[in-house]
């Protein structure tokens, strides 16, 4: 039987020996009627040659045989490592796929922040902040949107610390007046005191003085003590 040639014809290097068909064919013509009038000399010359030819030739189709397996082994390997690469790339798209999906599935923080909305954001916004590039692209809109109103924030921030602040200074001003209305009241009860006790002394002497002095003079102290606070007044009206 003829062994197909199934070589590569790009990679000539690899050949298939010659058939051995006609050689064998030879050998068998040897046996046949033809030659048993030839000189058995001569046979025996004949078929040692086509032994030898026949021996060549299987060394020929070992050798290739030994070559084509050589090669085959090669390109397997060769495939082999073009899998593995293609398997390794396959595991590489899914790792990447589910990193996509987990991603698009990540709750961020700026979700659950109360923003401004878009109508508050194109007429508060700076320029700069809402431009035509930025409104058509939804990622760069929404860093826009999250720049300003950290902005918005920051500036509340300051205000309010800035009111605190007046409304620390405005209670502390408070205090002081009050401790200064109490100061005020302690200094008419002893008037008072002091008057009932004149009254008192007037009545057991009997010689009592007319009470609309006594209270002029209650009135002209508490006068005297309450006009620095009268000062103080409009500007806690104005504050």
């Amino acid at each position: 039987m003829a062994l197909a040639d199934t070589t590569n014809a790009a990679n000539p290097v690899h050949t298939l020996p010659a058939s051995p068909d006609a050689v064998i064919d030879s050998l068998r013509g040897l046996i046949s009627s033809t030659y048993l009038n030839h000189d058995v000399s001569t046979v025996q010359i004949r078929a040692g040659a086509l032994f030898a030819r026949l021996k060549a030739l299987n060394r020929s189709a070992n050798t290739a045989t030994r070559s084509h397996k050589q090669a085959t082994a090669e390109t397997r390997h060769d495939m082999d490592q073009i899998h593995l690469g293609l398997q390794n790339l396959l595991y590489e798209k899914r790792h990447l796929e589910r990193e996509i999906e987990k991603c698009r599935q990540f709750a961020s923080v700026y979700q659950d922040i109360p923003l401004y909305t878009l109508e508050e954001f194109l007429e508060r916004a700076p320029e700069d902040m809402r431009t035509e590039e930025i409104l058509g692209n939804e990622h760069s809109l929404m860093l826009s949107q999250l720049n300003f109103e950290l902005a918005e924030r920051q500036r509340l921030d300051k205000e309010c610390k800035r009111l605190q602040a007046m409304k620390d200074e405005l209670l502390k001003e408070s205090k002081t007046r009050l401790a200064t209305m109490d100061k005020v009241k302690v200094q008419i009860d002893e008037l008072m005191k002091v008057r009932t006790r004149r009254s008192y002394d007037s009545n057991s002497s009997k010689c009592p003085k007319p009470s609309g002095q006594h209270s002029t003079d209650v009135q002209n102290k508490v006068a005297d003590l309450v006009k620095p606070l009268e000062s103080t007044v409009p500007a806690e009206s104005a504050s």
